[in-house]
C-alpha cells in the first residue's frame, strides 16, 4: 500500500505560481492523479499522469496552466499552477492508483478509479 504526503500549498494571489509536491512511499508503478474539492462543490479531477511519466491529461479549466510531472529519484510528482485564478482556489488531493488498474484516458480523471488518497493541501488563490 502506497502512502502519499503533499505539501507546497499556501495562499498566493492571482496571477502567480504555486507548485505542489506529492512524495510517495511507492509510486514506480502507480499511476497518479491530483484532485481538488472547493468549499461546496463536488471533488474534480485536475491532472493525471501515467507510471512511465510520458502520459498526462487535464481537466480543461487548467490546460495550458497546470503541469503534472513525477521525478523517479525523488518518488515524488508535482503540480507546477501558473496563472492562478481565484476559482483554482480548493483543497488538492494527490491520488494513487496500481498501474494495471489504470487505463489509458481521461477516466483517470475521476476519483472514483483511484484507491490511494494524501491528506491535502490547500490552496487560496485572492483577487
Amino acid at each position: 500500500q502506497v502512502r502519499l504526503v503533499e505539501s507546497g500549498g499556501g495562499s498566493v494571489q492571482a496571477g502567480r505560481s504555486l507548485r505542489l509536491s506529492c512524495a510517495a512511499s511507492d509510486y514506480t508503478r502507480y499511476c497518479m492523479g491530483w484532485f481538488r474539492q472547493a468549499v461546496g462543490a463536488e471533488r474534480e479531477g485536475v491532472a493525471r499522469i501515467n507510471h512511465n511519466g510520458d502520459i498526462t491529461h487535464y481537466t480543461n479549466d487548467v490546460k495550458g496552466r497546470f503541469t503534472i510531472s513525477r521525478d523517479p529519484a525523488k518518488n515524488t510528482v508535482y503540480l507546477q499552477m501558473n496563472s492562478l485564478k481565484p476559482d483554482d482556489t480548493a483543497m488538492y488531493y494527490c491520488a494513487a492508483q496500481e498501474s494495471w488498474r489504470c487505463s489509458g484516458g481521461l477516466a483517470m480523471l475521476e476519483g472514483r478509479n483511484y484507491a490511494y488518497w494524501g491528506q491535502g493541501t490547500q490552496v487560496t488563490v485572492s483577487s
